[in-house]
C-alpha cells in the first residue's frame, strides 16, 4: 500500500469514527452491542497504539496539530 493510500484509509477511519454517536443508540441497542463495540474499540486501540510505536521506534514525536 502506498504513503498516499494508508493516509488516505486512516482519514476515512478517522470520518467514520467521528460519525459515530452512540449517545443517540437506544439504550438497548448499546447493550446488545457492547461486547462487540468493545472488542472494535481495543483492537482500535491496539492498532493505533502500534502505528505510534512505530514512528516512535524511528525517532520520531506524536504531536497534536496546533490549532488554526
Amino acid at each position: 500500500m502506498s504513503t498516499n493510500e494508508a493516509i488516505a484509509r486512516l482519514d476515512a477511519a478517522v470520518s467514520a469514527l467521528g460519525a459515530v454517536d452512540v449517545s443517540a443508540w437506544p439504550e438497548e441497542a448499546l447493550r446488545e452491542r457492547l461486547a462487540e463495540l468493545s472488542a472494535t474499540l481495543c483492537a482500535l486501540d491496539a492498532l493505533v497504539a502500534k502505528v505510534a510505536e512505530g514512528v516512535r521506534a524511528r525517532g520520531m514525536r506524536i504531536e497534536e496539530p496546533v490549532a488554526a
